[in-house]
């Protein structure tokens, strides 16, 4: 199973993370630090080009592992304003969306519509049956896009609210 490396969205489109783009990554984050710290242990002040650069690394040593498959979010035009990923720690016949934007680029419905075509094409690949959402009950933001993306709350594991997709 692997998904494809670049996925076109309209006016939005998913590239597999390279780490040229690193700086820019650290950018985003420094960029977005009081909207994400509070649900992504990653996202300090500390975060830079080395962090960003680890991360991107790490993405593409797992990405040819087959255990996650990681995109930065690019508009049409070239600006990075977020990364979304699809995990395998879910099991067998699932995979697990994990997303964040940057704030710039928050609440106009990109991080939205890029949930829904990753979740198209996640369906697609052998066997894979469902997708999982897993998010902070505080994090309106993320529930309302896995809501607004046709993910439907499940239960509960432990802090985390668990919705699914079919």
């Amino acid at each position: 199973m692997e998904p494809p490396e670049m996925i076109n969205a309209g006016d939005l489109v998913l590239k597999r993370w390279e780490p040229e783009w690193s700086a820019e990554l650290a950018a985003a984050v420094h960029e977005s630090v009081p909207e994400l710290a509070p649900f992504l242990p990653f996202a300090t002040p500390e975060y830079g080009p080395a962090e960003a650069r680890d991360y991107t690394e790490r993405s593409a040593a797992n990405w040819t592992a087959g255990t996650e498959f990681n995109y930065a979010i690019f508009t049409a035009f070239g600006d990075l304003i977020g990364s979304i990923g699809l995990m395998t720690r879910p099991g067998p016949g699932a995979l697990e969306i994990g997303y964040w934007m940057r704030t710039p680029w928050a609440g106009q419905g990109r991080m939205t519509a890029a949930v829904k075509v990753l979740a198209r094409v996640a369906l697609t690949l052998p066997g894979i049956e469902r997708l999982v959402i897993r998010h902070d009950p505080a994090n309106l933001a993320s529930a309302a896009v896995a809501a607004k993306a046709g993910f439907v709350e499940t239960g509960r594991d432990g802090d985390d609210v668990i919705r699914e997709l079919r």
